[in-house]
């Protein structure tokens, strides 16, 4: 088990969650929701808000892969963690995705508590955010 990961659940920033696999689906709609906003802000020149709702997107689809595992994350940061575990370390994943989720982090905490961001980071997210919802569809037997 990786350090972060055993942090987290001795933490109880990761918890079990038997009601998760139910809600996996409403997770993958929002993931979709969040998506199709950050799409309509990028067009619109709201490049701020379409870094925070692409995370978001990535978040939902990243929550949606957790709760099918049944646990749920009490931090943005122990839920990459729960990926790196819980996915990458058995296969389900590739890295790169988390990997993705985690730089999309790092975006969206610029946008809202830095004020900064960009068009590039912009598209660089929502870009990223369609392929992990794409990747999390297919690993749970969703819909792509």
């Amino acid at each position: 088990m990786n350090q972060d990961f055993k942090y987290c659940l001795e933490q109880g920033r990761i918890i079990p969650f038997t009601k998760g696999k139910s809600l996996v689906d409403k997770e993958l709609r929002t993931a979709q929701e969040d998506l199709n906003d950050a799409q309509f802000g990028l067009t619109n020149n709201r490049y701020k808000w379409s870094t925070i709702q692409g995370y978001y997107s990535m978040f939902h689809s990243a929550r949606a892969l957790l709760f099918s595992k049944e646990f749920r994350e009490k931090s943005h940061y122990c839920l990459y963690a729960a990926l790196k575990e819980l996915f990458v370390k058995t296969d389900e994943l590739d890295d790169e995705y988390v990997e993705n989720f985690r730089n999309a982090m790092i975006l969206r905490e610029d946008a809202d508590y830095r004020t900064k961001f960009s068009k590039s980071g912009a598209n660089a997210v929502l870009k990223k955010a369609n392929e992990f919802l794409n990747e999390a569809k297919k690993i749970l037997g969703k819909q792509v």
